[in-house]
């Protein structure tokens, strides 16, 4: 009986075995994520790639304090369009890789976005740097995202830039066992006296601005706060606002998100893998409503074109912009409002400090300037008076698709068809299936000869590539001869939705010359004009092409049928008021 209690109560040598193994590997485990994620110096890095840590923080702490004058130092922008990748190492299990760059310019960092289960993705985005002199080094580093791990270094390149000017689309081979990085670089000088942060250049300076009151050091009589420990922001940025969010990626990231007058941050530390985004206001395009799940609403903040992202791999876009998503707010409408206040009261501090120094510098110089101001204005509008209009369209794109001969003059053809009060084009988009179509007025325009006016409306997209609808931008430009005799009708249409489509316009040309009391010469050309390079090039401009031939065969059909209706119209109450007449005459 007593044996039995003991080999019921004593384990066997196979139990202490296990237990002992089981042991080691707790301890084995917990040794590794303690020091892991205790060393957070060398941690600070969202990719957790080593060497990359404390550079990010570093970067914002010795990004250009600007005050003064030393605003206006930077010499030049330089844009660099990351296109492509090809031929990537396969760092996943599946033989597939989740391929992010990272592109360096001097102390400025941008993330891309992550292309998930490819090794050649195409991304299209655009990083805009400012920096004071050259050459300078651009270095594109491509890591493998991993949902815990730290992410693997698939490649990396440097690239010089010596001199303005561009390079075109380029191959570049990475130091790896394969791999190569497509990029266009462009360098523009800018004017002694402009400013690092340029309108249509956003996120060429997203570094922390300090006011010109302020001389000598920063006295903070306050406990640093988060901002300052975790992102290492300026002493005196302080929290404004602070939700408890998730950031959207593989899966939700839950963390927290601070909002100051200059950024907004977010921090999560899920599976030891610290993920740090400081977004500042500047390269902030819009905040709007979204969607995580049908239960999970979210918040998507989207960066201005060329901002790219701070500390985190964003999410990309077709049109180029890239964006994070915010879900999992206790109230998410509450969290937008604030978010959008903040920005709104962002730019309006901007526009203050504006104004502050436009007004210094005109107290300034107003004894000098006082004397030669009528001189000033007699010399601008004579310059005004010859001044040469603008060209509305790229004319070297365009080719040649329809020539023949249309049942009405020049000026019939403005009056009845392109006229405020005509319904022609509303006629004509329903037959389309266009939807939300908003029409301008025609006004005159300073740059361009004629008058101009604006349409916007949704259109289907027959494309696989594209969606089922996208928004539809068509700037139309008028210009009618003094005899009446020559009409000459310019489009620009701009597509918001579809891949690639703020890269591209699609340019028309109508050319109508009277040669009869109820007939004109028509002659029409199109064209692709695209604002910068992309890799389908050659098949956005073939299929734009193709779309807009179905178009104007669409177009020029109910365009007759219209023209004959209302001249049918126009006989009918010629017809019916002529008797009345006869009737007074007699």
């Amino acid at each position: 009986m007593i044996e039995d209690a003991v080999d019921f109560l004593l384990p066997s040598w196979w139990e202490v075995k296990v237990s002992v193994a089981t042991t080691l590997f707790v301890v084995a485990a917990y040794w590794f994520f303690t020091s892991n994620s205790g060393n957070t110096d060398d941690d600070r890095s969202l990719v957790d790639n080593p060497g990359a840590a404390r550079d990010f923080l570093d970067d914002i702490d010795k990004m250009p304090q600007l005050k003064g004058d030393s605003q206006i130092n930077s010499a030049y922008i330089i844009k660099v369009e990351l296109l492509a990748a090809k031929n990537l190492i396969a760092a996943n299990l599946n033989g597939t890789s989740d391929p992010y760059a990272i592109i360096t310019c001097g102390t400025a960092k941008r993330f891309s976005s992550m292309v998930p289960g490819s090794r050649n993705p195409m991304w299209g985005e655009e990083f805009n740097f400012s920096v004071d002199e050259l050459p300078v080094m651009i270095n594109v580093t491509i890591y493998d995202w991993d949902i815990i791990w730290k992410s693997a270094v698939l490649g990396a390149v440097t690239v010089p830039v010596e001199s303005e000017g561009q390079t075109g689309a380029v191959w570049y081979t990475l130091d790896s066992a394969s791999g190569q990085v497509c990029l266009h670089i462009k360098t523009i000088k800018l004017p002694v006296k402009s400013s690092r942060s340029l309108p249509g250049y956003p996120g060429a300076n997203p570094g922390r601005r300090i006011s010109v009151d302020s001389q000598g050091p920063t006295v903070v009589h306050q406990k640093p706060g988060p901002l300052q420990t975790i992102f290492n922001l300026h002493p005196d940025e302080v929290v404004e606002h602070s939700y408890s969010c998730a950031l959207e990626r593989s899966f939700l990231y839950h963390g927290r998100m601070y909002v100051s007058a200059w950024h907004i941050c977010f921090h999560s530390n899920v599976f030891s893998k610290q993920m740090k985004v400081i977004i500042p206001f500047e390269d902030i395009d819009e905040i709007k409503r979204s969607q995580h799940a049908f239960i999970n609403p979210a918040i998507t903040i989207i960066l201005r074109m060329g901002a790219g992202g701070h500390g985190v791999p964003p999410l990309g876009s077709p049109d180029g912009r890239v964006r994070y998503k915010f879900a999992s707010f206790w109230n998410r409408n509450h969290a937008l409002r604030a978010l959008q206040r903040a920005t709104k009261n962002f730019h309006a501090m901007l526009e203050a400090e504006k104004k502050e120094k436009e007004q210094s510098a005109l107290r300034a110089n107003s004894s000098s300037i006082r004397g030669s101001i009528r001189q000033a204005s007699i010399c601008e509008e004579n310059l005004l008076k010859t001044e040469i209009f603008q060209p509305f369209i790229k004319e070297e794109v365009l080719v040649g698709i329809y020539n023949d001969v249309f049942p009405t003059t020049a000026e019939q053809f403005f009056n009845i068809l392109l006229k405020d009060d005509s319904s022609f084009t509303n006629k004509y988009r329903s037959a389309r299936k266009d939807t939300n179509l908003s029409m301008g007025l025609w006004h005159a325009a300073d740059e361009y000869d004629g008058q101009v006016r604006e349409i916007t409306f949704r259109s289907l997209c027959n494309s696989p590539m594209c969606p089922p609808d996208t928004a539809m931008t068509e700037w139309q430009h008028f210009v009618l001869s003094a005899d009446k005799k020559i009409l000459v009708f310019e489009t620009v249409q701009q597509a918001h939705d579809v891949p690639f489509g703020s890269y591209f316009e699609v340019h028309s040309k109508w050319c109508l010359e009277t040669n009869s009391e109820s007939s004109c010469t028509l002659d029409i050309k199109v064209g692709a004009h695209f604002k910068k390079w992309c890799v389908m090039q050659s098949k956005i401009k073939s299929g734009a092409i193709n779309e807009y031939k179905k178009e104007m065969e669409l177009m020029l059909d109910i365009a007759r049928e219209f023209v004959k209706s209302q001249t049918s119209a126009d006989d009918i109450n010629s017809a019916s008021a002529s008797p009345i007449v006869n009737r007074d005459s007699s």
